[in-house]
């Protein structure tokens, strides 16, 4: 009993730290789609590639910006695990 609790505790923290790492590019392209779908039913130009080229500039730009921040959580994420594997847990 105490093995699954201990092994569902360590695949929650996992998932919350890929949420942690990953919100802040998927919000910077939800908020970029946002804005390109408002100025496209302003001019009424529906063109699939306005919206989808802009939106992988920035995710991929915030990423780039974010990037000694999300190697900083792994590192203490993957510090954390060797550590839970010394002790024997």
């Amino acid at each position: 009993m105490m093995i699954e609790d201990y092994t569902l505790d360590l695949v929650r923290e996992t998932l919350m730290i890929a949420l942690t790492i990953i919100a802040p590019v998927l919000g910077a392209g939800v908020l970029i789609g946002v804005i390109l779908s408002l100025l496209q039913s302003i001019t009424q130009i529906h063109e699939q590639t306005l919206t989808m080229v802009p939106k992988i500039f920035v995710m991929i730009g915030v990423a780039i910006l974010l990037m000694p921040w999300i190697v900083a959580q792994l590192t203490a994420f993957a510090t954390y695990m060797f550590s839970l594997g010394l002790l024997g847990l």
